[in-house]
């Protein structure tokens, strides 16, 4: 049957004369439409049914196989490292170690309050009140603060400030307050809080 022939059937044909026990005796381009839409179906149920499971676990296996090769060249990076590492943690560790040194002990606050005392009237200050307040515990340190209560010029405040600043231990001032003394208006007070911290070893 030529193309032109099956095409002058298929348009005489009326689907409301298919016979489904007689299919045989259908039309050829009925018949060949007949078996794509089978064969579709048979594709796609075999696709939504079968294929496509496999295909999320598919994808779940290529995530795997990202993420497994992201770390594995993180442990490659650091184990080429492993030397520049150790001697950036011993830096560290005498970075920290220098820095604890510079914590006052228990036995030494004393004496850190005779510094500032001396600083005070080293830089011409007159000194009203010099006073350790309640220690103030952290993680792994605590904060012993200091009220400082001076008086003097603006040129011996900052001398004072900048000694306190250059001690060999750690005091940090806070709360500056300076304020001009009645009937001199050379002279200022000056109260500030001063802070100072200890290593927690052990505690």
């Amino acid at each position: 049957m030529s193309l032109a022939d099956s095409l002058k059937s298929l348009n005489e044909f009326d689907i409301n004369d298919l016979d489904v026990n007689n299919a045989g005796i259908w039309p050829a381009p009925i018949k060949a439409i007949v078996v794509l839409i089978i064969v579709g179906l048979i594709v796609g149920g075999g696709y939504w049914f079968f294929i496509k499971d496999q295909y999320m676990k598919l994808e779940q296996v290529d995530k795997a196989e990202q993420d497994l090769r992201q770390k594995y060249e993180q442990k490659a990076y650091q184990v080429a490292n492993l030397e520049v590492f150790k001697a950036q943690m011993a830096e560290m560790e005498e970075t920290f170690g220098a820095l604890v040194r510079q914590l006052p002990s228990e036995t030494e606050v004393p004496g850190l309050l005779e510094d500032i005392t001396n600083t005070a009237l080293g830089s011409g200050l007159s000194l009203q009140e010099v006073k350790l307040q309640s220690e103030q515990r952290r993680d792994f340190y605590a904060e012993l603060p200091i009220n400082i209560r001076v008086s003097g010029s603006y040129h011996e405040l900052a001398s004072f400030v900048s000694s306190v600043a250059s001690l060999p231990r750690i005091v940090t001032l806070h709360d500056l307050r300076i304020e001009p003394t009645d009937g001199d208006g050379e002279r200022l007070n000056m109260q500030v809080l001063a802070r100072t911290y200890r290593y927690r070893a052990g505690e």
